[in-house]
């Protein structure tokens, strides 16, 4: 898939050299998703530095379009970041239309009413994108494939936002987990701790990311921008670095465990296909991230360091 959209770099419309400007004021932003990984670490990285609203579902149903240009005009936000997302990757396959409501037309929406107050939108995108069976690191160049109604509604929903032509940025990240919500980081500490033994998936390679990590890149991204130091506007990989299978993560949180003097289960690798799943999930989620640190100088953790740090905290 070829990367569309301006190629212009950050601030270069009107609106964008404003908000430089007043790089050291507190910015108004508007961040959709309370409660997610994402959307909790935002919190954490951006309140006492912007002027923060959060809308939970409650206050804004991604599925009811006009809801969501309403909201945005009554709050005139300087930057709009889209943390909210259908997850349920197994689920979506039972109910696509809802799926597609909010991880594909809401995206477009907000990016339109973003296109109209002419500010930027930063929206989360996935490595489910791909089919996986390429066997090197994906770029943000090559072609995809979703293999699930999950990514093909990502998919969708970043056609949509390129569709409006708007400044803005697509990260696209994968195996996304922290301390809270419901993710493997967690299931796994728990599974360890309850079994004896526990077969885990071992063909599928990608790289473990903390929500924390893509929060703080974010927020660097957001500076960046405001000091005029931003690469251009598209779509771009934001994973850990290196490489590790499902396995692998389970084995790195079961030797933290083991540290801290717990008992864990003996892990079992296993075939993808020994562990059927409604969705069908890439073999390949290697995300090649080298184009956002060289257009944007941030710097990537590798995913050992920084699941260390995740759960130090």
């Amino acid at each position: 898939m070829a990367i569309t959209g301006s190629a212009a770099s950050i601030g270069q419309r009107s609106g964008g050299r404003e908000l430089q400007r007043r790089a050291g004021v507190p910015l108004k932003i508007l961040l959709l998703g309370q409660h997610g990984q994402v959307s909790r670490e935002l919190q954490r990285s951006l309140n006492g530095t912007h002027e923060l609203t959060v809308l939970n579902r409650e206050q804004l149903d991604l599925a009811k379009p006009e809801l969501i240009r309403q909201q945005v005009q009554r709050l005139q936000p300087e930057l709009i970041i889209n943390a909210a997302a259908h997850t349920a990757v197994d689920q979506a396959e039972s109910e696509p239309e809802l799926t597609f409501a909010i991880n594909a037309t809401a995206p477009g929406i907000l990016a339109e009413a973003a296109a109209e107050l002419n500010v930027p939108l930063i929206h989360y995108s996935t490595d489910y994108v791909f089919d996986g069976r390429q066997p090197t690191p994906y770029r943000e160049s090559d072609s995809t494939n979703p293999l699930s109604a999950y990514g093909r509604s990502k998919l969708a929903g970043e056609h949509a936002i390129q569709a409006v032509g708007g400044m803005h940025l697509i990260l696209r990240t994968s195996w996304v987990y922290s301390q809270h919500g419901k993710n493997f980081l967690l299931t796994m500490q728990r599974l360890l701790q309850e079994r004896e033994s526990l077969s885990v998936v071992d063909d599928q390679i990608g790289a473990p990311t903390w929500a924390g990590t893509i929060a703080q890149t974010t927020a660097q991204l957001i500076t960046q921008w405001r000091t005029g130091h931003a690469g251009p506007w598209g779509v771009y990989h934001l994973t850990a670095q290196g490489e590790t299978s499902w396995f692998g993560f389970a084995s790195a949180i079961a030797a933290h465990l083991h540290s801290q003097g717990k008992r864990v289960a003996t892990l079992q690798p296993i075939p993808s296909s020994a562990y059927p799943t409604p969705a069908q999930r890439p073999l390949n989620s290697r995300l090649d991230c080298s184009r956002l640190q060289q257009d944007w100088y941030v710097q990537l953790p590798d995913w050992q360091t920084a699941l260390e740090q995740c759960l130090r905290s």
